[in-house]
């Protein structure tokens, strides 16, 4: 079957003034120096205006994986941001297949990263990853594409190392990743049989983001895979539920009403947020790849291309957790319009179901190693197809660089 979304009655992110034209190069990266950002609607811009006789409409999150025999434009060697569960070339991944893609847009083209574009456009500006470890992967998968212009200097404010900060001096350009599992406060409790259940406080956001974000001009916000674990959920700091039947007595909700209600805590209190100028946008939920076994029984990824867009569907729980999101940002963004807030659809789920080949599977530690870790399938290997996910990032930031 073809991947399917639902029909929401919603537009995805369109191109609706410019578009990246078929001239772009998808050849190796020319040197840094050549690399400076031509004007809009100058040829080598990958930019046509609109007022040049073109009015092309493009969903640049409708597409196909094709080949890039130039990727990666790093390496494990010349990046030290890898985390080391996902650095799959250090610990023996056999293939680097996986590495040669590109995503191709239907009717146009999505521009390889361009490092010196991105901080020109980010210059004097501040960008926030608000999520789980898939959120850290992207923002490690940018400081790797930055990193053939200028490396970070670590400028974090605590000793926790699930939030850090750094800054790009040459361009006074702040790049932070906030932890935060559900986006809602959250308290881990022992369990009834011996195992850590999750208190998930619906209707509080997690100061562990929102205590920081007031000041950033962009955050890329997203969370998936943790709604999964056993929750206990509280709203008015009352139990109204929990997730497996994990608790008696204690009714048992899906977890699409934990997920829902967290997203629409989170939207709300962004609308609500005085102050706070910047833009939001939304990462859509990034499907795991398992086969042969769900995470705990065996499942694995050992693909080595990507799925064509006819190979698979969006379906299940994955389908539905999508819905919501989408759903929840429709909302947020409507509230926004009262609230003077922007929000923004990064729309990759579709984009990102189709590279099982991507992730680290066994290629996370050594394999003499003795680890409790199951084959990871869930995050990205570096460099990979997470990578992407910052060229669409660079597309809608050269989109709103067009608005102001």
């Amino acid at each position: 079957m073809p991947i399917s979304y639902p029909i929401l009655g919603y537009p995805v992110y369109l191109l609706k003034h410019y578009y990246y034209s078929t001239s772009s190069s998808v050849s190796s990266l020319p040197s840094v120096q050549d690399q400076a950002p031509a004007p809009a609607g100058k040829e080598g811009s990958g930019i046509v205006d609109d007022d040049e006789g073109i009015n092309k409409y493009c969903d640049i999150f409708s597409g196909e994986w094709v080949p890039n025999p130039d990727a990666p434009y790093y390496t494990n060697e010349t990046c030290w941001a890898i985390q080391e569960h996902q650095n799959c070339m250090k610990y023996g991944r056999p293939d680097t297949g996986f590495m040669k893609w590109r995503w191709k847009p239907d009717g146009c083209e999505l521009p390889i990263f361009n490092p010196v574009r991105f901080l020109e456009i980010v210059r004097g500006k501040s960008l926030a990853f608000v999520g789980d470890s898939v959120s850290r992967n992207q923002m490690q998968s940018l400081i790797c594409l930055l990193s053939r212009v200028e490396y970070p200097l670590d400028d974090s404010f605590t000793l926790d190392q699930n939030s850090k900060q750094w800054k790009y001096k040459s361009y006074n350009f702040t790049v932070a990743h906030f932890w935060t599992t559900h986006l809602v406060r959250t308290k881990e409790v022992d369990g009834p049989s011996n195992f850590t259940l999750i208190n998930l406080y619906l209707d509080e956001s997690d100061p562990n983001w929102t205590s920081h974000i007031r000041e950033f001009d962009y955050i890329v916000i997203s969370s998936g895979n943790w709604f999964f674990r056993p929750s206990v959920f509280y709203e008015n700091n009352q139990i109204t539920g929990c997730l497996y039947g994990v608790l008696e007595n204690v009714p048992v909700l899906p977890l699409y009403y934990g997920y829902r209600k967290a997203f629409r805590t989170a939207f709300r209190t962004i609308n609500e947020m005085k102050n706070f100028k910047g833009i939001t946008f939304l990462r859509t939920f990034s499907s795991p790849h398992f086969e042969n076994g769900v995470w705990n029984q065996g499942g694995n990824c050992v693909r080595t291309v990507p799925f064509k867009s006819n190979e698979t569907a969006l379906e299940g729980e994955n389908l539905e957790l999508y819905k919501i999101q989408v759903e929840e940002f429709r909302v947020a963004e409507r509230e926004g319009e009262n609230t003077g807030k922007k929000f923004r659809l990064l729309d990759t789920t579709k984009v990102m179901l189709l590279r099982p080949d991507g992730h680290p599977s066994r290629y996370g530690h050594w394999p003499h190693e003795k680890r409790t870790l199951y084959n990871d399938c869930v995050h990205w290997c570096l460099p990979g197809p997470i990578d992407t996910l910052n060229d669409f990032l660079l597309v809608m930031l050269t989109m709103e660089e067009k608005r102001s």
